[in-house]
Order: structure tokens, then C-alpha cells, then sequence
């Protein structure tokens, strides 16, 4: 049912349904969701969390990834997707944009707007996509000061430190810096940008005890691997954070081309979602249900043909 009724709301906070998850058995699966709709989609796949990456968030807004984007636009879309899903939400956190202060209200906004997990990454500004090259990394102290703010200002929310130091600082400095970021009060960490199953089961045995995260991004610098293989490395928890959004665009554009080309959607008919696929999937009937003053929705069975 919509999220309006205080009945189908959940009773527990997105925090602590998240850590729930966390306690099974088998690996978190997290995709990308990078508005409400997708988001709906994703919790009619079966999936039970959901992830807001900060690359779907500006590429979806016609932006570059690279801390653009600000705490306000993010609770945007934090809003939508928990509201449209009821999922828990892990969202992207970037560097916290600023410091302690900044990060320590960054938390505070997240959690109020919905979030269940943040992740807060040790790059300096402006920062890059994680599978990029020549990313600049904070100091690992000043990155450890910032967990410590964040973990100070949460209530139930998850912190996820990232740490991208494997490009630069080898599996060594990778693994040191996630140490210091668990000392300062992270509940999981996301090594960045591993680049061999060897490297991701180094990382894992390096770190017992310690959730960790995978990151399944497409066209970067991690091999295809499937969620029971990142299970069996040492992970807890993996994301495909923007293949969503790599889906949606790719059909856009394929449909502009051809309306450009014929003057009208007729080849691409077949490839969209329906109005009855849509009201289904949004609920609409539910939602006009909920007030007696609006007439129940008749969906048209199809178009008009020309004879």
C-alpha cells in the first residue's frame, strides 16, 4: 500500500532494519536505485535493500561526479526512494561534504530524511569516481576524525567508511586505513577499485570481523564477479550502484534517436512500459482509494489505430 498509511509504515528505524540484514546469512544484495520508480522496482525483484549512488544522483541531474552535488539535492532523492520503496536505503555520502561539522549534519539530514547506511569515501575534493584515475586521498586521520564525527551524530544510521587507497597505497595502506577508520567508529567498511578476486580475498583476510562491502560497478576497474563469488571472498554486502541508471539512459537515447528518425515512438512501443504496467507498479488504484472523492482511474486497453 502507499507510503500515507501510518499502518504500512515499518515499526522499526531504517538503521536498525539494515543491521537485521546484515545479521543473515548470505550476502546483502544491493542495486542501485536512482529514483522512486526504480526503487519500486527493485523491492518487486525480491530486493530488500536499496542503494543511492552519488554517480546515478549527478549523472541523472546532467552532472559529472565530482562533489558537485549538495547535501539538499541528495535528501531529495534519499526522500523519494525510501518513500516510494519502504526499503532500507544505503546512501552514497561522498566526502561528507566538509569537514567534522558539515559531516556530523550531513548524518543528521540522511537519517531524518529517510537513509538506513551512509558511506563517507577519504578522498579530498574535487573528488573523482572511485574507478578513476589519480584520486587524491585525505589524510588517514583526518578521514578517521570525520567517521568519529559521523558515528557521534547517528542514531541508528550504518556508517560505511570507504577508503580508495588501494590504486595509490597498495592492499597495505588500504588495509591500514580501514583499521583506523573500525577504531573510530565505522560499522563496515568498502574497499574501493580492487582490481583481482586475490586482491578482494587478500582485503577480506586482512580484516575479520568487519563487514565489508563490494563494490559491482560496470566498466571500471573490478572483474565481473556475482554476489555467491563476492559471498565466498569475504563479503557482506554488494552493490551495482549505477547499472539502473546505465539501463534507463541507453533506452532514452535509443527512443530520441528513433523518434527522430521516423517522427514518431511506433518502433519502440514494444519496448515500454505500459500505462497499466506503470498504475500497477505506482499503485494508483491504491492511492484513489484512500479518498472517496476520486473516481476509480479506467485504463485504456490500447491506442487508437488509424483504419
Amino acid at each position: 500500500m502507499p507510503y500515507l498509511l501510518s499502518s504500512d509504515l515499518p515499526t522499526e528505524t531504517a538503521g536498525r532494519r539494515f543491521r537485521d540484514l546484515l545479521t543473515r546469512s548470505s550476502i546483502l544484495q544491493i542495486p542501485g536505485t536512482h529514483n522512486g520508480m526504480a526503487a519500486i522496482q527493485a523491492k518487486h525483484a525480491g530486493f530488500e535493500a536499496c542503494y543511492l549512488s552519488g554517480a546515478a544522483m549527478t549523472a541523472s541531474m546532467g552532472l559529472p561526479d565530482l562533489g558537485i552535488i549538495t547535501v539538499d539535492e541528495v535528501v531529495f532523492f534519499i526522500r523519494q526512494v525510501a518513500r516510494a520503496s519502504g526499503l532500507p536505503v544505503l546512501v552514497d555520502g561522498d566526502t561528507g561534504y566538509g569537514e567534522a561539522l558539515n559531516v556530523m549534519h550531513t548524518v543528521r539530514s540522511f537519517e531524518e530524511a529517510g537513509a538506513a547506511a551512509m558511506h563517507l569515501e577519504d578522498q579530498l575534493l574535487p573528488k573523482k569516481c572511485g574507478h578513476l584515475n589519480d584520486k587524491r586521498l585525505a589524510d588517514a586521520h583526518d578521514m578517521a576524525a570525520k567517521v568519529a564525527a559521523a558515528a557521534r551524530a547517528r542514531r541508528d544510521l550504518v556508517i560505511v567508511a570507504r577508503t580508495d587507497a588501494a590504486a595509490s597505497e597498495g592492499l597495505d595502506g588500504a588495509v591500514a586505513r580501514a583499521k583506523l577508520y573500525v577504531e573510530a567508529g565505522a560499522d563496515a567498511i568498502f574497499p574501493e577499485a580492487l582490481n583481482t578476486a586475490e586482491m578482494f580475498r587478500a582485503f577480506a583476510e586482512r580484516m575479520p570481523g568487519v563487514a565489508l562491502l563490494a563494490n559491482m560497478t560496470e566498466f571500471g576497474r573490478t572483474p565481473f564477479f556475482t554476489a555467491s563469488e563476492f559471498e565466498d571472498m569475504g563479503y557482506r554486502m554488494v552493490i551495482w550502484p549505477v547499472s539502473s541508471l546505465r539501463v534507463a539512459n541507453k533506452a532514452q537515447e535509443e527512443l530520441y534517436a528513433s523518434i527522430r528518425a521516423v517522427g514518431g515512438t511506433h518502433a519502440m512501443v514494444e519496448r515500454m512500459q505500459t500505462r497499466h504496467e506503470l498504475y500497477d507498479t505506482i499503485g494508483l488504484h491504491e492511492y484513489e482509494a484512500l479518498d472517496a472523492s476520486i473516481v476509480r482511474t479506467v485504463i485504456p486497453d490500447g491506442m487508437p489505430q488509424v483504419g
